[in-house]
């Protein structure tokens, strides 16, 4: 199971915003991770935590970019975390190996096609709508059922434009239109994603459901889901402290 270290360059995500807030700062936070066993760095410049607003595209990339171009240069495979086509483009170009989209493709029409056009990684996410009106459609019949047949929709439009199977990662999307109740069912009945055949990227790190009145107060929940996922056929855990991590999966 690999540990992809999340690395917000923002100054309003949910755990650690504004702690890199600075190219050199991140760059730093990033080489921190590479000598604590990362295997993948997830580059991100635009906040999706519950409420936030969004950024411009030229914002976006000022973040991303010149941090994506220095760590590539190092031994990690870097991610970059965006909904939009355009950004995933020049940070493919400038290093990224793939591209995360917490959209699923949903918030760009012209994210699937430059995805199959730069044949990159691509993780898919369940996805029902932008971080400041998520919370209110945490409306389901039976999550899991709901989420497959959701995110089918969006694999099938994906592989339609022409990305190739092999180059798919899902993601449940835990935290995003999605209550407690919804993270601990999907976590529990998680081989019903791991059979649909596709590598599955949990990203539970940190987040409200795990308890706590802070995000820090989560890690050593969140410590004990990764924990919980070895040996179930996970391809990677999305986590803020990558050191506890690393040492639970290859304890």
């Amino acid at each position: 199971m690999l540990v992809m270290g999340i690395l917000n360059v923002t100054p309003d995500s949910f755990a650690d915003g504004g702690l890199h807030f600075d190219t050199s700062l991140a760059v730093a936070h990033g080489l921190e991770m590479i000598e604590d066993g990362v295997d993948i760095i997830d580059v991100g410049g635009e906040s999706t935590r519950p409420g936030a607003e969004r950024v411009s595209a030229e914002e976006e990339q000022s973040r991303v970019i010149p941090v994506i171009r220095e760590l590539a240069q190092h031994s990690a495979v870097i991610s970059i975390d965006t909904m939009r086509a355009s950004t995933a483009k020049v940070a493919i170009e400038a290093g990224a190996k793939i591209v995360n989209d917490v959209s699923g493709g949903a918030a760009d029409p012209e994210m699937f096609s430059t995805v199959a056009t730069l044949g990159c990684k691509y993780t898919l996410m369940h996805w029902r709508g932008h971080s400041k009106d998520m919370n209110s459609k945490a409306i389901y019949d039976d999550v899991v059922v709901d989420v497959i047949q959701e995110v089918t929709i969006q694999l099938d439009k994906a592989l339609a434009a022409g990305i190739k199977r092999e180059n798919i990662i899902l993601d449940p999307g835990i935290g995003f239109a999605k209550d407690a109740e919804h993270n601990w069912e999907i976590l529990n009945r998680i081989d019903e994603f791991v059979v649909l055949g596709y590598p599955v990227l949990i990203g539970h790190s940190r987040k409200r459901f795990l308890g706590g009145e802070s995000p820090d107060q989560r890690e050593a929940a969140t410590v004990e889901v990764t924990q919980s996922l070895v040996g179930k056929g996970i391809w990677g855990v999305r986590v803020h402290g990558v050191k506890a991590n690393v040492k639970a999966i290859r304890a």
